[in-house]
């Protein structure tokens, strides 16, 4: 059985949080009554103040008069719910530039603020006090994100897995993994050291028994994140008839009550994802859905017996196609992501992981490393032993290269007989040593194909892109690289040169 934290471990390194975020909650921490350290702290940053002040002025608070200052939105929403919308903006903009491959970011974030949106207006109606929920409902699902981001393929394949068999995203979750993403979300969260009402609600908000501490809250956003699927997702009919049931029974809320939350949700949510720079896509007020939905069944003239052979057949189908799209959709990835003969990610993912790395680097002044390695004397592994020893040997080494690496580095085939590692979190003097490393081991490889043994040796051209120097782009750090790993075939092979 894996663990989460094997699971992590061996496969992402969790993101810090940003730099400003964690100033934010620390002055919060040290005088929650306090505005002045927190006013500093957002106002070093123009763009983050401006951002503030547009959502102060927007319909999610509805002030009579225009908010001017930061000193006059603290005075009427107060400081906790300043540090939460600050919170917010820097969290998601640090999220902006992960590789996605086949994952839909904008919708992911469309959904997420949708979903905050709908838990602080439905706060509001039921009079839940929970001076957290916004940001608890906007990173409930962050869990899903990193989960996605560890294994890129395993997590695709299981949602084709769920179009199948019709499981719940944590029952798959835990058929694949043995563990969920609200799990995941409450380890990074508390890492990140988020209070505690934040990191508990997010645990719980998939849960129908927990602390009672914090099950309202809990129940809230499960609640938001049924609503938020109703603008972003599918089946709008059954997932209304499920919130105005459940709605009803747990808050005594009119139907009418309900209608006009959910189409409230939907205005202020066009409104807040502009202010996050996020495309709101084609989101309509509720009432407009339904009324189409409606007037398209009124079009309908079978009769109930003809309804239902045709939702059996339709069924039917629809099971047939998602197997069959699974089964292509994992052929499609491995085509996408890996290299055919050696199984690494191949060049076209390299050099999106590069590039994130690159700029993750440069946000947070940390540094990161690139290895380009060629092996040495290819061609003549190819004309002494045949293309077929020399697939094998490409193969060999590769397989090596992974186990030699940290849990952390990214091994790609960067094309013909070279291969990339790209080492997070890593300056200079960590990638000689890796790389001496690396080259040592497969020096000391013993490749034997059909009775014949073959030598290996490989050169290593190394550069970083330490902070303490000027940041390098992607290009300019794949350029260095590939320039030391010319030196070192030049000056003798079988060596590393940075």
């Amino acid at each position: 059985m894996t663990t989460m934290q094997d699971f992590l471990d061996e496969n992402i390194k969790l993101p810090s949080p940003p730099a400003v975020a964690l100033k934010i909650l620390e002055a919060v921490r040290q005088d929650e009554s306090s505005f002045d350290d927190l006013a500093q702290i957002i106002m070093a940053d123009p763009a983050l103040t401006a951002r503030i002040l547009k959502i102060a002025n927007s319909s999610l608070f509805g002030f009579p008069n225009p908010v001017e200052s930061l000193s006059q939105a603290t005075a009427l929403i107060g400081t906790n719910a300043l540090k939460n919308i600050a919170l917010s903006f820097v969290i998601v903009q640090d999220f902006q530039d992960v590789p996605q491959g086949n994952f839909d970011l904008n919708l992911f974030w469309r959904r997420s603020i949708t979903a905050a949106v709908a838990a602080d207006t439905l706060s509001n109606y039921v009079n839940l006090k929970d001076r957290d929920i916004f940001v608890s409902a906007l990173l409930q699902d962050i869990g899903v994100l990193i989960m996605y981001l560890a294994d890129p393929v395993a997590y695709s394949s299981l949602q084709d897995e769920r179009r199948v068999n019709h499981k719940s995203i944590c029952e798959a979750e835990r058929l694949k993994f043995d563990f969920d993403h609200t799990e995941v979300s409450h380890h990074l969260l508390t890492t990140w050291g988020l209070p505690e009402s934040i990191c508990q609600t997010i645990r719980l908000h998939h849960s129908e028994a927990g602390n009672e501490k914090y099950s309202e809250s809990a129940m809230i956003l499960q609640l938001a994140d049924k609503i938020s699927a109703l603008y972003h997702g599918t089946n709008s009919n059954s997932l209304s008839i499920e919130i105005h049931q459940k709605l009803e029974k747990l808050y005594n809320l009119t139907a009418e009550q309900v209608d006009e939350l959910i189409d409230i949700v939907g205005d202020k949510s066009h409104e807040l994802l502009e202010l996050f720079q996020i495309d709101p896509g084609d989101i309509k007020p509720f009432s407009t859905i339904m009324q189409e939905a409606n007037e398209e069944l009124s079009r309908l003239n079978f009769s109930y017996a003809q309804i239902v052979l045709e939702l059996k057949q339709a069924k039917q189908s629809s099971e047939q196609l998602a197997i069959e799209l699974k089964l292509a959709n994992e052929t499609l990835r491995e085509l996408a992501f890996r290299d055919g003969l050696t199984g690494l990610y191949n060049h076209r993912y390299f050099q999106e992981i590069l590039e994130a790395e690159v700029e993750r680097s440069e946000r947070h002044r940390h540094p990161v490393s690139l290895v380009l390695i060629d092996i040495d004397f290819f061609k003549k592994v190819n004309d002494n032993y045949g293309h077929p020893a020399g697939d094998y040997v490409l193969k060999e080494v590769a397989d090596m290269l992974t186990k030699l690496v940290r849990r952390i580095d990214i091994v790609a085939r960067y094309g013909g007989e070279e291969f990339g590692i790209i080492l997070p979190e890593t300056a200079l003097t960590g990638g000689k040593i890796l790389s001496q490393r690396i080259r040592r081991g497969i020096e000391q490889m013993n490749i034997v194909y059909e009775g014949q043994s073959i030598p290996v040796t490989i050169s290593c051209g190394l550069a970083s892109n330490d902070f303490a120097d000027n940041m390098m782009t992607r290009s300019e750090l794949i350029k260095r690289s590939d320039h030391a790993l010319y030196q070192a075939k030049k000056n003798g092979r079988n060596m590393v040169e940075f």
